[in-house]
């Protein structure tokens, strides 16, 4: 039976918190579902950086997805205030530096 009530107020404390993050994101003006996304970005983000390393090898199809997800991403941070990623801040003006020159290179090949 204290098994039952232990598991039953860590329930509730653990309802507390979720219900206390969500209050926070509304307060900072951010929808969970853009939150949502906003850590997926960063997790693509980091996938991207590595990519951006090395984009001039990358082949036409490479560079068209990496154009679609570099997007994906872009819009995702867009959403968010910067004060939360501005520790990525390195990383995302990178891969928007390679977006730029992908979009210029095959801007200037066709």
């Amino acid at each position: 039976m204290e098994i039952v009530a232990v598991v039953v107020i860590l329930m509730g404390v653990i309802f507390l918190l979720i219900a206390y993050a969500i209050m926070q994101l509304n307060l900072a003006g951010i929808r969970v579902k853009d939150f949502w996304s906003f850590i997926e970005a960063n997790q693509m983000l980091d996938k991207l950086y590595h990519f951006s390393k090395r984009y001039q090898k990358m082949s036409p199809q490479e560079q068209v997805v990496f154009l679609a997800e570099a997007e994906k991403v872009f819009e995702a941070f867009d959403k968010v205030p910067k004060i939360i990623w501005e520790e990525e801040y390195n990383k995302y003006a990178e891969v928007l530096e390679t977006y730029k020159n992908i979009k210029v290179l095959r801007w200037v090949s066709n």
